[in-house]
């Protein structure tokens, strides 16, 4: 990058937090005793783990760049990407969620068997690698876009070379320490690129107002040009950056995509120890971490159309700049030596935070939905573990091969939405119709998919198809935000067709749990009892081990054991019964359920409040004995 100096500090830096990140990311392997481990963590984590990795996983992906050079080019309104999501959140927490949760679904295309066919699981197999390993090659194209101008000079080294260096550490971690690894770097990474996105604009505000913050803040307001100042964009124009564009690609597409097939985001929230949790974070991450977040990824293109704009541009920097460039030029001028080695940092992390995420969803859905039930049956668990890891590992290489594809484009924005549109209306549809409408047939499904599919390669083909559609957008950009609108009307044309000419392949039994009509039903399956949905207290015990009365609890336990005795009152509180399921953690809240486990509560021979775990959570340090251990009711 032209005009654009990296102290060695700062690229000293860069390269110790990736060191860093390999360490911590590999240190969770030996959490992982299975591929319930690898994929799901145990299904443990409390709500705030949950909400702040998210906000590296969804917002992180490549937002410092990517936004950055939206709101470089556009302004305020490259903030309406991130905050239009909140109409259909609803539908996801309260339908979605609690079926995959309830019904205990491993991967999304196991959804489409349940609930339609073999043959349509298979379409959905299709459709869902194409866009997780899709998703994986812009992640490393956008790393090694991010890390040429801040690493380049210093390894000699281009966007595809230091691309496959990333990919490398990010499998590698990956494949050691599985979900738990993912969830907890991307713990940190969120927290540090919330900071450092902050950062920025606190140094931002300080420059433009000669040393004072508060200053700034108008000086930063008058230097935006005046189309820079809105909060959405114009309705049709441009072409790469419209409202109505971004509504179909970003708000229906990108996020239907993210939130209801994405199986890296399922993942994340199957790892939760309950539903409740997982609608606590989700709200908190929307209400709260995203548009804190919005600010801190979209903050550095403002800032540099109003320096740029506004006369504030020093000499030194290059004139004029590379909206693509703009965040790390921005962050270069306002961040001394030492303070631009940790943001970029942040950037970094943003950037591995995405790729881990999907790397592990892209073994989930290999193992769970290929090898598992087709190539290799009733095999030990251990050996899927295997399989599961060297997976993870040839999901990144193909991700990898994929970057040269994506540099292609000018523009990592328009990559990833042309991406986007093109690949996830057929499955949005077909998700969609299938939770909300018991009626939708296997072989609606199977073709709402399959001529979904063939739609979307007209489109390729021909783009003028999406004219009468395109609310008169410039066609010069092959209305590739558009596309969502036309796969979205011709899937779910076909989706209703094929529905009222097919008859249901499904009877009412078999869609218990799976429709948004049976969540209650699916809740009642999960527990395998009644749900106990009175609201307790969470209450301390402690934990016995071995011990000859040991037997009179639970005799048909094999090995060595702990049993945790709970006194009626402490079931009082809890409002606990014998038969539901409760959840046992260590005591310390901040590890948020990283030591824990699920378990029910007892009634074995009148002693009502028994609780028996085997040795292994103790010896494998899941929980410790002599701290003994919070428990709480679930259903």
């Amino acid at each position: 990058m032209e005009g654009l100096e990296i102290a060695t500090i700062d690229q000293v830096l860069i390269l110790v937090y990736f060191v860093f990140v390999f360490g911590f990311g590999s240190y969770f392997g030996k959490y992982i005793k299975s591929t319930t481990d690898y994929f799901f963590s145990g299904r443990k984590f409390a709500w705030w783990i949950i909400a702040f990795s998210m906000i590296a996983t969804v917002v992180g992906s490549y937002s410092f760049v990517k936004y950055s050079a939206a709101g470089f080019r556009y302004g305020l309104s490259s903030s309406m990407s991130y905050l239009n999501d909140w109409f259909f959140m609803p539908l996801w927490m309260f339908a979605w969620l609690p079926i995959i949760y309830f019904t205990r679904m491993r991967s999304v295309p196991e959804y489409f068997e349940r609930r339609f066919d073999t043959p349509t699981r298979i379409m959905a197999i299709l459709f869902l690698t194409v866009y997780l390993v899709g998703y994986i090659g812009i992640n490393f194209y956008t790393l090694g876009v991010a890390l040429k101008p801040l690493l380049g000079p210093l390894l000699g080294l281009g966007v595809m070379e230091l691309a496959a260096i990333v990919a490398i550490a990010t499998a590698i971690y990956v494949t050691s320490g599985g979900q738990t690894a993912v969830i907890m770097t991307d713990l940190l990474q969120g927290v540090l690129l919330l900071i450092a996105g902050l950062t920025i604009f606190l140094l931002g505000l300080n420059y433009l107002g000669d040393g004072s913050i508060i200053d700034g803040l108008p000086a930063f307001w008058r230097g935006l040009p005046e189309g820079h100042r809105y909060g959405l964009a114009d309705f049709n124009q441009p072409s790469n950056f419209s409202f109505i564009g971004i509504f179909w690609q970003d708000a229906i597409a990108s996020s239907f995509a993210a939130y209801f097939f994405n199986q890296g985001i399922l993942m994340r929230f199957l790892a939760l120890r309950s539903v409740n949790e997982g609608r606590k974070a989700l709200t908190i991450a929307f209400m709260c971490l995203f548009p804190i977040a919005v600010l801190a990824v979209g903050n550095a293109g403002w800032l540099g159309a109003s320096m740029f704009h506004g006369g504030a541009w020093p000499d030194g920097a290059p004139n004029p700049p590379d909206p693509n460039d703009i965040f790390v030029i921005v962050t270069n001028i306002l961040a001394s030596p030492g303070v631009f080695g940790l943001i970029m940092a942040a950037l970094l992390a943003a950037l591995m935070s995405t790729a881990d995420t999907l790397i592990n969803a892209t073994a989930a859905v290999v193992i769970n939905d290929i090898w598992r039930p087709y190539i290799a049956r009733d095999r030990s668990d251990k050996y899927y573990l295997r399989c599961a890891q060297v997976t993870s590992i040839v999901a990144a290489l193909i991700g990898l091969s994929l970057v040269p594809i994506f540099m292609r484009e000018n523009s990592i924005y328009v990559a990833h939405g042309k991406f986007v549109a093109t690949v996830t209306p057929p499955m949005a549809v077909c998700i969609v119709l299938g939770f909300l409408w018991p009626r939708f047939t296997a072989r609606a499904a199977f073709a709402t998919l399959f001529g979904g599919a063939l739609a979307m390669l007209l489109v390729i083909v021909y783009p003028d198809v999406v004219k009468p559609l395109a609310h008169g957008v410039d066609p010069s950009g092959d209305f590739k935000y558009m596309r969502a609108l036309w796969g979205v009307l011709a899937s779910g044309i076909i989706g209703l067709v094929a529905t009222f000419l097919t008859r249901p392949s499904r009877t009412d039994e078999e869609l218990v749990g799976l429709t948004i009509k049976t969540v209650r039903d699916s809740e009642r399956q999960f527990k395998g009892g009644e749900p106990n949905r009175a609201r307790g207290a969470k209450i301390q015990a402690t934990i016995e081990i071995g011990g000859e009365d040991r037997a009179e609890y639970v005799e048909t336990v094999e090995g060595d054991v702990i049993a945790i005795s709970l006194h009626p009152d402490d079931l009082a509180a809890m409002k606990a019964n014998p038969g539901d399921m409760i959840f046992i953690a260590d005591t310390r809240w901040w590890l948020g359920g990283l030591r824990a486990a699920h378990a029910r509560v007892l009634d074995d021979k009148g002693k009502k409040g028994v609780v028996v775990l085997p040795r292994s959570y103790l010896d494998d340090n899941s929980l410790l004995p002599k701290r003994g251990v919070s428990v709480e009711k679930l259903l």
